[in-house]
């Protein structure tokens, strides 16, 4: 089932398992993969904060340095990225900069997110570049996620 979106939920399903990958390691269980304007995987990661205990090193951030690498530019012009959950404003200044055309995102994020939730970061006046959003991609399964790690993280001892 393509919800509507097409292509767009096969690479949401990428960044999943991105997110479930760093739920495994302990992280906060957040996925990001950037693809280029001909579906080409550019670059993918997941929340690393505490594996490299770095505040910046979110799934986002390390998959816009892999893209990055990849194509040999940090203009990522025409480029998609998909996130389990909405960036945070670190992000999404990071996405304008690096010149995104599009972010997609699965669940609202009511505490840190910056794409509507908490702050609106989407369409900044006076900027050179601008980006499109979507929100609510596979949501329940991006949010389930997030559920299921805040509650086992809460039941482990002291």
């Amino acid at each position: 089932m393509d919800n509507g979106w097409g292509g767009d939920a096969h690479w949401m399903r990428r960044a999943l398992k991105e997110a479930r990958e760093g739920a495994e390691a302990g992280e906060v269980p957040i996925g990001c993969v950037i693809v280029g304007e001909g579906g080409q995987l550019l670059g993918r990661d997941h929340n690393r904060v505490e594996a490299l205990q770095d505040a910046t090193a979110h799934a986002e951030i390390l998959a816009i340095s892999a893209a990055a690498r990849t194509l040999g530019s940090w203009r990522l012009l025409g480029a998609t990225a998909y996130v389990t959950a909405e960036p945070c404003a670190m992000c999404m200044g990071a996405f304008h900069q690096a010149r995104v055309d599009r972010v997609v995102y699965g669940a609202a994020e009511p505490k840190f997110g910056a794409c509507g939730s908490r702050l609106d970061l989407t369409q900044l006046e006076g900027l050179n570049h601008t980006l499109r959003v979507e929100g609510g991609l596979l949501a329940d399964e991006a949010a389930e996620l997030l559920r299921e790690f805040f509650r086992t993280l809460r039941r482990k001892p002291t």
